[in-house]
């Protein structure tokens, strides 16, 4: 029997993590494509984490790259359509909330392909972020919508769509179940556990203003402890005629399971990155979003994490007396939301 074709169209690393999750299942039942939009432009960072996840050579590389957000979702659209027209799937998956995912979810539609969103639902109810377009495009375009949590499915329900709307948990639940965390720091580090913060800055809203992002590493400086930030390439870029507080160290972007450790061992974590603040959750360490809304609401909800924007009372606050609830509660499933996905999609496509 010819097995059925499904493509999933990634280009961020936030995306190559999803699919590292769900690639091994999908595999055993279609023929998987893989295309890589290249919006992550850095290449050696693309690369090293499709090694370390060990996930297959993309099928596609569209060489996106850098560019305004408008211009890098139409040449995404438009290559994408290129590409989907020569695969012909049954099927197309795009994941979380990206340019790619947006990109690639129109391109599929418009070439009146069949298209699933997993992670669909979310909201943070500020469409000032390009993330929620996306997401909410993406959510009412999808013949299918993967949900992570009750959150999403009621998000989804409030804007009507009730058909093929499903409870699947969270696929990053998925693979960080399965990745070792180390129980040591790097020594390189020269850091303790317990006596470091970890920072993560790449949103929209803290970068797009110079003044902002100086403002918030200014307020880091106040911190008592060593604070270690892993660039995102386009903070980076940034941060070139920034000064950096003496107690602020630079590490270039590290690998997932590294970034895992770095998150346990901390005090807190500071971070406007969706998928950390759930990762700061299920290793039960305090989350610092320096956002003022966040799609992750359930984190908030259940007080792991709190909204701190770039107040500096609020950061300084949070950072120095974290507060460690007595709940936790699985709110993204069980781990084999991968393994849900894949049955739906089987009996969608006999």
């Amino acid at each position: 029997m010819i097995k059925k074709t499904i493509v999933s169209v990634v280009g961020t690393r936030p995306e190559f993590i999803k699919l590292a999750a769900i690639a091994p299942h999908l595999a055993k039942h279609f023929n998987h494509q893989i295309i890589n939009t290249g919006q992550h432009y850095d290449n050696l960072m693309a690369n090293n984490f499709f090694k370390e996840l060990k996930i297959a050579k993309p099928n596609w590389n569209l060489s996106i790259g850098s560019s305004s957000s408008a211009l890098q979702t139409a040449n995404i659209i438009k290559k994408c359509a290129v590409a989907l027209s020569k695969i012909n799937p049954s099927f197309t998956l795009v994941y979380g909330d990206t340019n790619s995912t947006l990109g690639g979810a129109v391109a599929a539609v418009k070439s009146n392909m069949l298209v699933g969103h997993i992670e669909a639902g979310m909201r943070s109810y500020d469409k000032t972020m390009p993330e929620e377009v996306n997401r909410i495009i993406c959510d009412h375009i999808s013949s299918i919508l993967f949900c992570s949590s009750k959150y999403s499915v009621e998000c989804l329900k409030k804007e009507g769509v009730n058909n093929n709307v499903f409870l699947t948990g969270d696929i990053n639940y998925d693979i960080f179940k399965k990745t070792k965390i180390e129980t040591e720091i790097p020594t390189t580090l020269q850091i303790k556990p317990k006596g470091f913060y970890l920072l993560t800055i790449h949103r929209q809203e803290n970068t797009l203003s110079l003044k902002r992002l100086e403002k918030l590493l200014t307020i880091l400086t106040k911190l008592k402890k060593t604070v270690i930030f892993p660039m995102h390439p386009k903070t980076g870029r940034l941060l070139v005629n920034v000064k950096i507080g003496h107690n602020i160290k630079l590490l270039k972007p590290l690998p997932f399971s590294q970034t895992l450790t770095l998150i346990k061992m901390a005090k807190a974590v500071l971070t406007d990155s969706g998928g950390i603040q759930k990762e700061a959750y299920w290793l039960k360490t305090p989350c610092i979003t320096l956002r003022s809304t966040t799609e992750w609401q359930e984190t908030v909800n259940s007080k792991w994490n709190h909204l701190v924007k770039c107040n500096e009372k609020l950061i300084l606050k949070h950072s120095m007396n974290p507060h460690i609830p007595k709940k936790h509660q699985h709110l993204y499933g069980d781990g084999h939301a991968s393994e849900k996905i894949v049955k739906i999609l089987l009996k969608f496509l006999v």
